[in-house]
């Protein structure tokens, strides 16, 4: 099939590539010249293990291509995605739709034959009719039809959940427009992934659902961590004693510092903008939100605890910048939050991340970045784990000791099994204190 993909960023991207991986012929289209160009060297703007090298694959075997000018591509299209960004709306948290609908009125312009416009980006209950609404305006004689198909990618895994995933929804009105996207999705049909259809309305609800839900699991289980701190239970075998439940599943039970990134921040808080809008608040989002921004916040209380109540003229060697490993998202990062509530307290930073430090020196100042974890330790008065890349998993323990200038590890990501963190001043998160 012939697919076109408005929008080059995160899902815009891999999904562009995985589509064109399965056999369809696939152009991706951005306004944005340099984007466009270095992706024609094969220069990826985001961090995502084997994009590269899937990208790569498919242009030089001629089914993925990259451009500004959407015209041509439209008119040629079977299918094409609007995979745009839907950032929370500054002021009042609604999604901000204008590059959805700026791209549906482009794309209205472009349409001959019968076409199948699909929502990609995530969008609120109803924005599918507004998308067709403008297409109809703009085009009085085009023969298409309005799709939804929320996207449920994960940063770092990306390519494995889309061509492995747990299912597809599909939000189709017409027999006709669900039947190209059966085609489109043929190679994991196959394979008997399940293919939910339904109306466009419920596949647009059934995405931030199924976000505020994880987003609820985390803030469930950072709330039990505090309670075993206070009570002096374990956090991980609590964890664990629950996601042995299959009603509950163990993904989503590990404490931490809070979420982040680019979907459960934005999309929690556009479900309640919506449920509010429509006279059927969800209060248990309501407070996740609440609960996830707090949560944040007490981290920084939490390391200066553990640094005797103090980080006035301290040096805190930060290990993880981005809200997640493999990935260099910075998009509401728990660490946005923990440094700078460490720098208003009197801490000197040095940091160290895999990815994430060309991003992070956007967002943050006054940080000083290393070249790698060691040298980010060195001479620290404490360190705080905030992203657990697999690198932070088998740091030498002994070197680290013999680094720093007091051997303080707050980890917020419970890393390190306590039995093995030897003399150090260790300090995680709902778990017995080692001192």
């Amino acid at each position: 099939m012939r697919v076109v993909m408005i929008g080059t960023g995160y899902v815009g991207l891999v999904s562009g590539a995985c589509f064109a991986d399965f056999g369809h012929s696939v152009t991706c289209v951005d306004q944005d010249e340099t984007k466009i160009s270095r992706l024609e060297q094969n220069i990826m703007p985001i961090y995502e293990p084997g994009l590269d090298v899937l990208v790569k694959k498919n242009v030089d075997e001629g089914r993925l291509q990259f451009t500004i000018d959407a015209r041509d591509a439209v008119a040629a299209a079977d299918i094409v995605f609007i995979a745009v960004g839907t950032p929370a709306r500054r002021g009042d948290g609604h999604a901000d739709l204008s590059y959805v609908y700026a791209a549906a009125e482009e794309i209205a312009g472009y349409v001959k034959d019968y076409t199948v416009i699909v929502n990609k980006s995530t969008v609120p209950v109803g924005t599918g009719d507004e998308v067709e609404a403008i297409i109809r305006k703009t085009n009085p004689d085009a023969d298409f039809d309005v799709a939804s198909n929320p996207e449920f990618l994960r940063e770092g895994a990306a390519i494995e959940d889309f061509k492995r995933p747990d299912r597809i929804v599909v939000g189709a009105q017409s027999d006709r427009a669900f039947a190209f996207m059966q085609e489109l999705y043929r190679p994991l049909y196959l394979n008997e992934t399940p293919l939910l259809r339904t109306d466009r309305r419920t596949a647009e609800l059934i995405k931030y659902a199924a976000n505020a839900f994880l987003a609820v699991k985390i803030s469930f289980i950072n709330q039990m961590s505090d309670l075993c701190d206070a009570v002096g239970a374990n956090v991980q075998q609590v964890a664990k004693g629950m996601g042995l439940d299959n009603r509950i599943g163990s993904k989503f039970l590990h404490a931490g510092p809070g979420y982040g990134g680019s979907c459960f921040p934005k999309d929690t808080l556009a479900l309640s903008k919506t449920a509010h809008d429509n006279g059927a608040p969800v209060s248990i989002v309501d407070t996740v939100i609440e609960v996830n921004d707090r949560r944040k916040e007490a981290m920084v209380d939490r390391i200066i605890k553990a640094c005797k109540g103090s980080v006035e003229g301290k040096t805190i060697a930060i290990l993880g910048l981005t809200f997640k490993p493999n990935t260099d998202d910075m998009r509401d990062a728990p660490s946005l939050v923990i440094i700078p509530g460490l720098q208003k307290a009197g801490a000197t930073i040095r940091a160290y991340d895999p990815e994430g430090m060309e991003e992070a020196g956007k967002l943050l100042s006054n940080v000083e970045y290393a070249s790698d974890a060691y040298e980010c330790l060195e001479d620290a008065d404490a360190t705080v784990i905030v992203t657990e890349w697999n690198q932070f998993r088998a740091l030498d323990l002994d070197r680290v000791t013999s680094l720093m200038k007091s051997p303080t590890i707050v980890d917020l990501r419970n890393i390190y099994p306590l039995e093995e963190v030897g003399d150090i001043d260790y300090h995680s998160i709902g778990r017995p204190q080692t001192k």
